[in-house]
C-alpha cells in the first residue's frame, strides 16, 4: 500500500464518520425539535388552564363581594331598626319617668283635675 492509498483510506473513514455524525446530529435535532413542539403544546394547555382558573376565581370573588355587600346592607338596615326602637323606648321611658316624678304629678293633676268652683254660701236671715 502506498502512503497516498493509506491517506485516502483514512480520509474516506473520516468522511464516513463525519457523515454518520451528521446523520446522528440531524436525528438528535429532529428529536429535540419534537420535544420542543410537545413542550409548546403542553405549555399552551397549561396557560389555558391557568386563564380558566383565573376567570373562575374572578367570577367567584365578584359573587363573594356582592354577597358581602348585600349582608352589610342587611346588617345596616337591622341596626337602623334597632336604633329606632331604642330611641322610641328611651322616649317612652323619659315620658313615664316625668309623669311619675313629683313635678310631673303636679302637672298631670292640674291638667286632669278641673278647678273646683268655689262659692260662698251665705246665711240669709
Amino acid at each position: 500500500m502506498r502512503p497516498s492509498d493509506a491517506m485516502l483510506d483514512r480520509l474516506e473513514r473520516v468522511i464516513e464518520t463525519l457523515q454518520d455524525n451528521s446523520v446522528k446530529m440531524g436525528q438528535m435535532l429532529a428529536v429535540h425539535d419534537e420535544k420542543l413542539d410537545k413542550q409548546d403544546r403542553i405549555d399552551a394547555v397549561l396557560f389555558e388552564k391557568i386563564e380558566s382558573v383565573h376567570r373562575e376565581v374572578n367570577r367567584q370573588s365578584t359573587e363573594i363581594k356582592a354577597g358581602c355587600e348585600r349582608d352589610i346592607r342587611k346588617v345596616d338596615d337591622r341596626l337602623r331598626v334597632i336604633e329606632k326602637k331604642m330611641w322610641s323606648i328611651f322616649g317612652a321611658l323619659s315620658i313615664i319617668s316625668f309623669v311619675v316624678s313629683p313635678v310631673g304629678q303636679r302637672i298631670v293633676r292640674s291638667a286632669l283635675t278641673p278647678q273646683a268652683q268655689t262659692g260662698i254660701i251665705q246665711n240669709i236671715k
